[in-house]
């Protein structure tokens, strides 16, 4: 029989690194969820991308069966990612747990991921326990990690836990705090069903797989149910849990978290966030489900040969099913044809979602490059949102260019507080404040402009403070600033793939370093090709590549001057009509070298 007081549902935040999966890996074990010869690490992490790069990029859900007292517990771990990017995959992680665990690496302390996520954590009103991981490290700080997490986070030191995950030291009073301080599940067996769709992916075979975690009621298998936000019924072909592959049950009651399987092929069908209830004896509200994430970086897909346009927008929309932080629209351009406007949360964010479609679904892509999304105040009244360059209306019609600023907070070593201040002040940042959390570490807050941050603040970060330094930011809201849209032109045609939007204080440095790199980039035609970096009708910057010249005398040894001189002639003639009609092959790298701000210097 079914007793929700044995049920505890928690969550696994923490900085990237600080060793979430190999704590997964070591609950699982030591819970006899998994036996000895099925263990690798990472083990939660069943993407390609997630084990090649050693990070968690998706939340998953696994059941472990734990006794304690000769009473069998039925715990719900939600393993989340650490990367900002995955900030989203975090919140929806926690709304359908009752506790977390904060773990903190017990050399590195507290980071700035850290921070956001207990913040997060304590938001929800979740029950939070600190844990120290890698306490078997050669050399360790746990007494001034512990006072950083009291004076920082806010938890009192008493409360922390000693483990290494990697070692398997002090797992059991993990699964003995768990038990005692995070409260069971809330919720009635006997009022009508209410479950939160907190995940979803799809299967070639079964259809939508939907994950779910019971918040009232309890549903089984060959129930009708109801799609509170999709407006659609179908009845329950399979439900189960995970443990941690999938386990069909006959119900899941209150705070138990699983999965079900109706059969849906249509992809629109199922939202994150939705509520699952009873089609004959329906809940009266739809439960709180998540705010929309917003989107901040967007760039073009575009399939490399046209023929897979349909199979790239199935795989599109079988990648938002998975991930609700990404969206795609229908968009074209005269230098790559028909593909897709795609948004994401961040850089990261964007890479792992191209890797996943050229490994998982075998497309090839070209990518331009990415920009955030600007507010532009036109004359005559009238906001627009712009993510991509060329929506960008002429500057006579322009009254403001606004662009999205993020509140940024850096944790670094003190003694590298002056190299990232003056980091800042290049990339137009605004200082807040600082605060030392102790003798040789402290917290920077800088107000900076979204598009200085995205595309390599965090590399110069590292390699700034050697690897110890840790941000992480949020969107505060558009600012007024100078901005030009700057157009590149190769052959004199614009290619609308390369347009950005820059600061004015910028543009010319920024001009002249990309015409530069395309001009490595674009290889060596029969004929000259003039590349331009252009604001408005002013052209900025220009680089030539000059012609490829085939030596058309090379059979005429010897004999009358006046026979080379005629082929010479009929050279110049195809080489001036080339010059007029002649196409310049532009390869995906050069899409690519707008991005690389490092050398602009």
């Amino acid at each position: 029989m079914f007793d929700q007081r044995f049920v505890r549902n928690f969550s696994i935040i923490a900085h990237i690194d600080h060793g979430k999966s190999t704590l997964a890996d070591q609950l699982l074990l030591k819970s006899g969820t998994i036996d000895q010869r099925d263990y690798r690490e990472q083990l939660l992490d069943d993407l390609d991308v997630e084990r090649e790069r050693g990070i968690t990029v998706k939340a998953r859900a696994v059941a472990l069966s734990y006794s304690h007292h000769g009473q069998a517990y039925e715990l719900n771990l939600i393993d989340t990612p650490g990367h900002v990017d995955f900030h989203y995959e975090v919140s929806r992680s926690l709304a359908a747990c009752e506790g977390a665990l904060l773990l903190v690496d017990a050399f590195q302390g507290v980071q700035a991921q850290t921070v956001a996520n207990a913040y997060a954590a304590i938001n929800g009103n979740l029950e939070i326990i600190p844990v120290i991981n890698k306490i078997d490290l050669p050399v360790t700080r746990i007494p001034e990690v512990m006072e950083e997490i009291e004076s920082v986070v806010g938890l009192p030191t008493d409360d922390c836990l000693k483990v290494s995950a990697k070692a398997g030291l002090g797992i059991d009073t993990v699964f003995q705090a768990i038990i005692d301080r995070i409260p069971a599940p809330s919720g009635k067996p006997d009022a009508p069903l209410a479950c939160l769709v907190f995940d979803s992916k799809y299967d070639h075979y079964r259809g939508v797989i939907t994950y779910i975690r019971v918040v009232e009621g309890v549903v089984r298998k060959g129930q009708k149910i109801y799609f509170m936000k999709a407006g659609s019924s179908h009845e329950i072909l399979e439900i189960g849990q995970f443990k941690p592959d999938m386990v069909p049950t006959d119900e899941l009651g209150p705070g138990q978290v699983g999965y079900i399987i109706t059969g849906i092929k249509v992809l629109g069908n199922v939202h994150v966030g939705d509520t699952v209830t009873d089609f004959h004896k329906r809940c009266s509200v739809p439960l709180p489900g998540y705010e929309v994430p917003q989107q901040m970086v967007f760039c073009g897909m575009y399939p490399l040969d046209a023929t897979d346009f349909e199979k790239l927008r199935d795989e599109l929309a079988r990648m938002v099913l998975n991930d609700a932080s990404f969206s795609f629209a229908p968009d074209t351009s005269d230098a790559l044809g028909f593909g897709f406007r795609c948004g994401f949360l961040g850089m990261l964010h964007m890479e792992i979602i191209q890797q996943r479609l050229e490994k998982e679904a075998d497309v090839d892509l070209i990518q331009t490059a990415p920009n955030v999304t600007y507010q532009v105040l036109v004359r005559g009244g009238g906001e627009v949102q712009i993510d991509n360059p060329h929506q960008v209306p002429d500057s006579g019609s322009i009254e403001e260019f606004r662009e999205p600023i993020a509140r940024v907070n850096f944790i670094l070593p003190t003694e590298r507080i002056g190299p990232i201040m003056q980091l800042c002040s290049d990339r137009r940042g605004v200082y807040i404040t600082t605060e030392y959390l102790g003798q040789n570490r402290a917290q920077l807050f800088y107000d900076l402009p979204l598009a200085e941050i995205v595309f390599d603040l965090y590399d110069k970060l590292k390699s700034i403070t050697q690897g110890y330094g840790t941000m992480n930011y949020d969107i505060t809201g558009y600012r007024a600033a100078d901005l030009v849209k700057m157009d590149i032109l190769v052959k004199g045609e614009k290619v609308d793939a390369l347009a950005s939007i820059v600061h004015r204080s910028q543009a010319e440095r920024r001009g002249r370093a990309l015409v530069r790199r395309l001009k490595e980039q674009i290889s060596r035609h029969q004929f000259e090709i003039p590349i331009q970096a252009a604001i408005g009708a002013r052209v900025i910057a220009r680089e030539t590549i000059s012609a490829m010249r085939k030596d058309v005398t090379a059979k005429c040894y010897g004999g009358d001057i006046s026979r080379k001189r005629k082929l010479l002639e009929k050279q110049k003639e195809g080489k001036k009509r080339m010059k007029q009609f002649g196409a310049v092959e532009i390869p995906q790298k050069a899409f690519l070298a707008v991005l690389d701000t490092g050398s602009d210097d």
